[in-house]
């Protein structure tokens, strides 16, 4: 399911096998057939403020579909853990208007599915970036409706065949239940999906994610979990299921109860990206349970933007300052080396991070925010799809 039709080279294009030994990034061998258009794969370019004319030039831009279980979701997704994050991501009310900006960018870019989670949002504004999804989601329909329809956005291809059809550019909500002490029934996560639906203002999630695996400090709780994600989808409340931050044995465990409970399997999710390669050994596992894997954090917390040194880190008292401490040393040939490789093919170092973790075969979770946003890149206010068009 994983292995793309062909690689992807960090100008968005679908090439042959020719690869850069650098970071296994492809360099181009032909342009792509008419065939290969519908699997054109998106880059990105964090740089836009949400004011930026840059926004206007996503019309008429392609972006793929994949499979993921039954399910068929965009190439990229958005992840929303920053929306109501005082700690990690400075967040504060005053910049929703600013993340609504770049949320239009990114839907009109044909992003459909985001990750959320109903932890999201630190004390007080905790659940907070479910909430922020369903009035997003919301406003934005009201305004393509005030505005006579779809807009300026040609959304179609799809690397499963066909076009986007009916329905193809809805909003897709992934959100995560966390395994919390006292969720120790089947019920108990059921009442958590209900809640998640009534912030969101919805009838149903699109794949309802166990945030993380109890098995190593509270394993009574697992099964129990198991039973309750499962019921969430018996009782109509999500299309499909998924996990986060599970490793390829109990993916496998997991995957084998939900086939047992005849419940559909979407996704699983982990931290992905060219620091931590040694994950591969989830694609196969994803593989052999029929689920797509989904990278989250795919820029390393900002670290793979290339924009820090010890010189220049994320403010004091944030937790991101001592993480890139101790990892910029050892991370400095590689960062070197993404540099190298975004400079040869006039990208920047995240459209090349970005565009690697697809070459993997696995939906990069990526941010939108305000000041300090995507991963890093300052005033993050949108999207900017870069495609190979064989001109």
């Amino acid at each position: 399911m994983h292995g793309p039709p062909s690689t992807v080279h960090p100008l968005g294009g679908v090439f042959g096998s020719s690869v850069d030994p650098r970071l296994a990034i492809p360099k181009p061998t032909a342009a792509p057939t008419s065939h290969e258009m519908v699997r054109l794969i998106p880059c990105l370019a964090f740089l836009l403020a949400p004011a930026s004319p840059l926004a206007v030039g996503l019309a008429k831009k392609w972006i793929g579909r994949v499979a993921a279980g039954p399910l068929e979701i965009s190439s990229l997704g958005c992840g929303t853990w920053s929306w109501g994050n005082k700690l990690l991501w400075d967040y504060s009310p005053e910049q929703d208007d600013e993340i609504y900006e770049a949320y239009v960018a990114v839907r009109d870019g044909g992003v459909t599915v985001f990750d959320t989670a109903d932890s999201y949002g630190t004390f007080e504004l905790n659940g907070r970036a479910e909430m922020l999804l369903g009035q997003f989601e919301r406003r934005y329909q009201e305004e393509r409706e005030s505005a006579g329809g779809g807009g300026p956005f040609d959304l179609v291809g799809s690397i499963i065949g066909g076009s986007m059809g009916e329905g193809g550019n809805a909003q897709q909500v992934a959100t995560k239940l966390a395994p919390y002490p006292w969720r120790i029934t089947r019920g108990s996560l059921v009442s958590a999906a209900r809640s998640s639906l009534d912030r969101l203002d919805q009838d149903k999630i699109a794949i309802a994610q166990l945030h993380w695996s109890t098995q190593n400090y509270q394993p009574f709780q697992e099964r129990a979990l198991w039973e309750g994600i499962a019921d969430v989808y018996d009782e109509g409340l999500c299309e499909a299921v998924g996990v986060s931050n599970y490793g390829p044995v109990q993916l496998g465990r997991f995957a084998e109860r939900m086939r047992e409970r005849d419940v559909p399997l979407a996704i699983a999710q982990v931290q992905y990206s060219l620091l931590t390669a040694k994950n591969d050994e989830i694609i196969q596992a994803c593989d052999e349970a029929g689920c797509r894997l989904v990278s989250y954090s795919p820029l390393c917390l900002g670290l793979l933007t290339c924009k820090y040194d010890l010189d220049n880190l994320p403010r004091q008292g944030n937790p991101r300052r001592q993480l890139f401490k101790e990892l910029l040393p050892g991370a400095r040939p590689l960062l070197d080396t993404l540099k190298d490789v975004a400079r040869d093919s006039n990208r920047t170092p995240t459209q090349v991070a970005i565009n690697w973790a697809m070459c993997k075969g696995t939906v990069p979770n990526t941010w939108v925010q305000g000041p300090e946003a995507g991963e890093g890149e300052p005033r993050c206010g949108g999207l900017q799809t870069e495609l190979w068009s064989g001109g």
